[in-house]
C-alpha cells in the first residue's frame, strides 16, 4: 500500500469495465463506449482514434498499430497493423537517388497501417463500426480540444519537426509556436478525413481521392509511394508468441515487432530470485541491465520482417538459450561494453488497455514513431505521417534492410498475461526501444514484488542502452553509486522513460485493478 502522506495516485478499481490510457479524453471515451453497450474492442478503437487527435505528437491515422486480444471465450488473437515500404523502395533505387539515411525525407514513411487494422479488428471482434466509433475523435478535431500539460511538453519538444512541411506548420504550430497547456486547438482538415473514413470505411483512406492526395503529397516530398501501394495495404491476424513467467503465460505479437525480445528478457530474468531483492536496489537494476544488453544484442542482429528475412524466433524463445545467456551475467560486475545498437534512440507512441464486462481484454498500441513522426503533413487530408521506415537498415546484408513491400523492425509491443488460460493482466509500456525493458520492469514489479498496477507503473525506471545505464531521478542515489561500482556507466535519463498502462483481472472476486503512468496525462478508470 502506498504512503498516503506522499504524492501519488491510488490504483483504480472497477467491476463492469475499465480503461487505462495516456489521456483523460481517451479514457472517458472508452468508458462511454463500454457503458453504451460496446465491448472492449469497440472502446479501444474509439479511444485510440481520440488519441490521434488530442495527442498528435504520439499517434494518429498516419501511423501503425499492433493489438493483442484475449476474448472471454479463450485464446489470444494477435493483429499486425504495421505498414510496408513502397514497391519502388529498393536499396538500388535509393542509392541512385543519393539517399544515405532514412531521416528527414519521405523515404521514412511506410504506408500507414492503423486505419486498416482498426477496421479489421472491428469486423472480426467488435460490435460497432467506424461510423459510430470515430465520432468522438471527429468532435475533438472539429470543435477543438484543450492541450494538456504532457501533450504541451511533447509538442514543444518535437515541434521543430513540423517545419518540414507547410501544412505541419500551419495546422500544428499556430502563430509559429507550439500550443501551451490550456490552449484550444482545432484540426478541421483531419476532421474532414475522419468523417470520410467514418462514412465510407477504410476504403476512403486507401483508395480514391484521399489516397491520391496523400500519394501526390509524398511524391512531391521525394517519396516513391504509389496509389497501388496504398490500395494494397492490409493488416493481418498472426499467431502470437509466448513464454511463461512465474506461473503466467506471457503473450506478444511475433516479429516484425520486438515482443520476442521482451520474452527473451523474461526467460533470462526468471532464473534469478528477484522477490527478495529491493525493487529499487542496485542488484535488481543490475540484473535487468545485463539481461537488457544481452537481449538487445540479439534484437539488433536478427529482428526484421519474417516474410522477407530469417528471424530465429524459436532460438530466441528457447529456455536453454536464455540459460546460456544468463550464465554470462555476474551479479557483482557489469560485462564488458557490448556494441552499441545501430538503430535510432527513442520514439513516441500511445498504449491503452480496455477490459469489458465479459472480461474481453484488449492490449493496444498505436504509433507515429518519433514525436510528430516524419513531420510531413498532407495539406488536403490533414494526415500526419509516421517515420517508422527509419528503423530499416541501408546495409544490404542486414536482415532489416529496406526492400519493396517490406515491413521494418517495429518497437511497439502490446502484451497480455494469462493465468490458467484466462486473461489476467493486459499491459504495455510506451517509449520506442525501451519497451521490452519497461514491460519487464512493470511485470516483475507485479509478479515478483507484489506491487499493484499503479505502484508498478509509478516505480522509477532504468534503461541500459548505447553503452550507458540511464536512471530516472526517482532511483535512489545509493543505488546509482552501487551500480557505478559494478562497472556501469550511469547517467541521468534526462527525461521520463516511457509511459504505461496496466489492468489486472481478479476473476475470483470479479474485480478489475488498473494503473496509468504519471509520466503522461492519462488515468485508469473503472465502473
Amino acid at each position: 500500500m502506498r504512503d498516503f502522506a506522499l504524492p501519488g495516485r491510488s490504483v483504480a478499481y472497477g467491476e463492469s469495465g475499465m480503461a487505462a490510457t495516456s489521456h483523460p479524453a481517451a479514457t472517458l471515451t472508452a468508458l462511454d463506449v463500454l457503458r453504451a453497450g460496446g465491448n472492449a474492442v469497440d472502446a479501444a478503437v474509439a479511444a485510440v482514434a481520440v488519441q490521434g487527435v488530442v495527442e498528435p505528437a504520439m499517434t494518429g491515422i498516419g501511423g501503425d498499430c499492433f493489438v493483442l486480444l484475449a476474448p472471454s471465450r479463450g485464446g489470444v488473437v494477435a493483429l499486425n497493423g504495421s505498414g510496408r515500404a513502397p514497391a519502388g523502395a529498393s536499396l538500388e533505387r535509393l542509392r541512385e537517388q543519393g539517399v544515405t539515411d532514412l531521416d528527414a525525407n519521405a523515404h521514412c514513411v511506410t504506408v500507414p497501417g492503423a486505419v486498416d487494422a482498426w477496421a479489421r479488428l472491428l469486423a472480426a471482434h467488435g460490435s460497432k463500426g467506424l461510423d459510430e466509433l470515430l465520432q468522438p475523435a471527429i468532435g475533438y478535431a472539429e470543435r477543438g480540444f484543450i492541450v494538456t500539460p504532457r501533450v504541451a511538453h511533447d509538442w514543444a519538444k518535437a515541434g521543430e519537426r513540423l517545419l518540414r512541411s507547410t501544412a505541419g506548420r500551419v495546422f500544428y504550430l499556430p502563430d509559429d509556436h507550439a500550443p501551451t497547456a490550456g490552449q484550444k486547438v482545432r484540426l478541421p482538415a483531419l476532421a474532414n478525413t475522419l468523417k470520410r473514413i467514418a462514412a465510407h470505411g477504410p476504403e476512403a483512406f486507401y483508395r480514391g481521392e484521399l489516397a491520391e492526395r496523400m500519394v501526390g503529397f509524398l511524391t512531391e516530398a521525394g517519396g516513391l509511394h504509389t496509389v497501388d501501394d496504398f490500395a494494397s495495404a492490409a493488416g493481418e491476424f498472426v499467431d502470437p508468441i509466448s513464454t511463461t513467467y512465474r506461473g503466467h503465460e506471457i503473450y506478444q505479437c511475433p516479429p516484425n515487432g520486438q515482443g520476442v525480445i521482451a520474452l527473451l528478457m523474461l526467460n533470462i530474468l526468471e532464473g534469478f530470485e528477484l522477490a527478495g531483492l529491493d525493487p529499487n536496489g542496485a542488484l535488481r537494476l543490475h540484473l535487468l541491465a545485463e539481461a537488457t544488453r544481452l537481449a538487445y544484442r540479439e534484437r539488433d542482429a536478427w529482428l526484421a520482417d519474417p516474410a522477407q528475412a530469417e528471424v530465429p524466433v524459436g532460438r530466441l524463445l528457447d529456455r536453454g538459450y536464455a540459460a546460456s545467456l544468463r550464465r554470462s551475467i555476474d551479479s557483482e560486475r557489469a560485462m564488458p561494453v557490448l556494441p552499441e545498437a545501430p538503430l535510432v534512440a527513442h520514439a513516441d507512441t500511445v498504449y491503452l488497455t480496455v477490459v469489458d464486462r465479459d472480461r474481453n481484454a484488449v492490449s493496444f498500441i498505436n504509433s507515429l514513431f518519433e514525436g510528430f513522426g516524419s513531420g510531413l503533413v498532407c495539406p488536403e487530408t490533414g494526415v500526419l505521417f509516421h517515420n517508422r521506415g527509419m528503423c530499416f537498415s541501408l546495409d544490404r546484408g542486414h536482415p532489416n534492410a529496406i526492400a519493396p513491400g517490406k515491413r521494418p523492425m517495429h518497437t511497439i509491443i502490446p502484451a497480455l498475461a494469462l493465468k490458467d488460460g484466462r486473461p489476467a493482466i493486459a499491459f504495455g509500456v510506451m517509449g520506442g526501444h525501451y519497451q521490452p525493458v519497461g514491460q519487464a520492469q512493470v511485470l516483475t514489479g507485479v509478479l515478483d514484488f507484489g506491487l499493484d498496477p499503479q505502484e508498478a507503473i509509478d516505480a522509477p525506471r532504468s534503461f541500459a542502452y548505447g553503452g550507458e545505464l540511464q536512471l530516472e531521478t526517482g532511483v535512489p542515489a545509493a543505488t546509482a553509486e552501487a551500480l557505478s561500482r559494478r562497472g556501469h556507466r550511469v547517467v541521468p535519463s534526462g527525461k521520463p522513460l516511457g509511459g504505461g498502462q496496466m489492468i489486472m483481472i481478479d476473476h475470483q472476486h470479479g474485480v478489475l485493478r488498473g494503473g496509468s503512468d504519471p509520466r503522461k496525462d492519462g488515468l485508469a478508470l473503472g465502473y
